[in-house]
């Protein structure tokens, strides 16, 4: 009995030991309109042709069977709109949450598979994206022909303490090698089972250390070669940290030393996000380990045209991305750009300055005109889809390597999209 429960008072208490028959389904606990039905009803209606074409087990063969990928992509989009980014804690959530429950039917899975699933799905995941969207764009429902693109930069797993200049780097890649080389030896020569399993275990860390410090030596070249390119061309440098060294991470080769929101310089990836202004759909996404903006707006087009063969009309960018070459490059396909003027100095910015192609000539009449401005404005709506996957949990990445924060960003794009073709549906 609790304490300070007076005797004699007449309540209502729980009998847990008390048996119960009741004929209840999972489908019957579940509100008819709740968001994992919607999250099913949507995952239904993709082309997963690629990922059952992965499935090895058939009705002929032994064994267990292999977890429907439609459960799979349907967890990991119910997770991501509910704010879930963790494989750990989807995979409690798997055991206790009704909707988890619900979109398992029965099935069991574990961190494994779960984690597993969601780094290496982004290759599908983008296919999908092209997908989900076509027949929109084709009924007009979605426009890319206006186009914004923005760029956010997430925080990487690597620490400032992890990145080594190419000297260090060497020096850590040569003893990597050579303990490799002695524990493959010890391996070899050990008879006992039990120890060999675990020299084995110490080997297999080894060598993924070995990888990622040879990955690591490449990415400091890689980063080299670009800042000697940049500087010949008298273009605009990634920020640094140090002295001018470059270095790279130990621990997350692709991740870059970027400038981030706050002012701040931290390892991290630059995500660039195309947004359909009229109907706030992302369209397009791409990860790089470029710190700036600077010069990316003609990835933005290609990219478009590869997913949907529609080339853009007009792009909405901020000033990080103002490059006279992309301009003009821009104007010669017929594409404007809408983004805004410089205000340094005392001089008109809307006038021509000395080295201007016609494209800048254009743009700055443009962007000095009422219209310019208007259809500029327009790019906020880049903020939306920002905003939600920041809300939703997407601010410091939790994987490491470029393809796999490609695929965590793609879940976040294909939640939004969701909502959006919700949203759509309610018109």
């Amino acid at each position: 009995m609790a304490k300070g429960r007076p005797a004699g008072l007449r309540l209502e208490t729980a009998a847990r030991t008390q048996i119960e028959f009741q004929q209840s389904s999972l489908d019957d606990l579940l509100a008819p309109d709740h968001r994992a039905r919607q999250v099913w009803d949507y995952v239904e209606e993709l082309d997963l042709s690629v990922l059952y074409g992965r499935v090895q087990t058939t009705v002929s063969s032994s064994g267990r069977p292999a977890i429907d990928p439609a459960i799979l992509v349907s967890l990991w989009l119910y997770a991501t709109l509910e704010g879930v980014g963790s494989a750990r804690l989807l995979d409690r959530l798997c055991k206790t949450d009704l909707a988890c429950l619900w979109l398992l039917g029965g099935v069991s899975v574990n961190y494994h598979t779960l984690s597993d699933f969601r780094g290496s799905a982004g290759p599908v995941l983008d296919e999908l994206l092209s997908q989900s969207l076509t027949g929109l764009i084709a009924s007009g429902s979605v426009d890319v022909r206006v186009l914004a693109v923005d760029g956010m930069k997430l925080q990487s797993l690597a620490s400032g303490r992890s990145f080594r200049s190419a000297g260090r780097l060497a020096e850590l890649h040569r003893a990597s090698v050579e303990t490799v080389r002695k524990l493959r030896a010890e391996v070899d020569e050990d008879p006992a089972a039990s120890e060999r399993r675990i020299k084995a275990r110490r080997l297999a860390a080894a060598e993924d250390r070995a990888r990622r410090l040879e990955k690591a030596r490449r990415a400091q070249a890689k980063i080299e070669k670009r800042r000697d390119e940049a500087a010949s061309e008298q273009r605009r440098k990634e920020p640094r940290k140090d002295g001018g060294e470059s270095r790279a991470s130990t621990s997350d080769p692709d991740a870059r030393v970027m400038k981030m929101g706050d002012g701040s310089f931290r390892a991290a990836y630059n995500v660039q996000i195309k947004t359909a202004v009229d109907g706030a759909h992302i369209v397009g996404v791409s990860v790089t380990d470029r710190g700036s903006d600077y010069g990316l707006l003609g990835e933005a087009v290609g990219e478009i045209e590869r997913r949907y063969g529609v080339t853009p009309d007009k792009l909405l960018a901020d000033g990080g991305y103002f490059s006279k070459a992309d301009i003009e490059t821009l104007h010669g396909r017929g594409i404007e750009l809408f983004c805004p003027l410089p205000r340094k100095g005392k001089t008109d910015p809307a006038l021509p300055k000395r080295g201007d192609g016609p494209g800048t000539i254009a743009w700055r009449q443009r962007m000095a005109g009422e219209r310019g401005q208007a259809l500029y404005r327009k790019r906020f709506a880049t903020e939306r889809p920002h905003a939600h996957m920041r809300n939703h949990g997407l601010r410091r990445l939790l994987v490491r390597g470029i393809d796999k924060v490609k695929a965590v960003v793609l879940w976040h794009v294909h939640a939004f999209n969701f909502l959006q073709v919700q949203r759509l549906a309610l018109v």
